[in-house]
């Protein structure tokens, strides 16, 4: 399968929206698309972006992303990078393009001078679980909090 694995661009914003219905609806989660695009837009491409975004493209059309921000930890005192989000339609999962978005982010990780990747998955994405453990991943028992605002 020919793919490109390249940064997101502003005329990409509606696909990556698109993809991320399709991201929790296979999670399970709520997603409402209002408003995403532009919130998205002003993240990715505002003055001080807040997030960053890979894109795969295969025959002209966006199939998958990757997106990740850049934090800070306390206990190890140095920047890590935070991928937020990794989806890829069902029709190109199998083809390694996964690893080659982890490669891509560990490159930019490093060049960033980040310790390390983190992330998050259900407990229930078995296929996802078993991909992050045969790439080097390490999980951590903790459970992810959130209080709305």
């Amino acid at each position: 399968m020919k793919y490109l694995i390249r940064d997101c661009q502003p005329k990409d914003v509606y696909a990556v929206v698109d993809l991320c219905q399709k991201h929790a609806d296979y999670e399970r989660a709520p997603f409402d698309p209002i408003g995403k695009e532009d919130g998205l837009k002003n993240a990715l491409f505002g003055e001080q972006p807040k997030l960053f975004c890979l894109v795969v493209e295969a025959n002209e059309t966006i199939v998958g992303y990757a997106s990740y921000t850049f934090d800070f930890s306390t206990w190890d005192a140095a920047s890590f990078m935070y991928m937020d989000c990794l989806y890829l339609e069902e029709e190109i999962r199998g083809f390694r393009i996964g690893e080659a978005i982890i490669e891509k982010l560990k490159q930019i990780a490093k060049d960033k001078k980040c310790i390390n990747i983190q992330w998050h998955t259900p407990k229930f994405n078995e296929k996802a679980i078993k991909f992050y453990h045969r790439i080097g991943g390490t999980g951590k028992d903790k459970v992810r909090f959130f209080l709305e605002l």
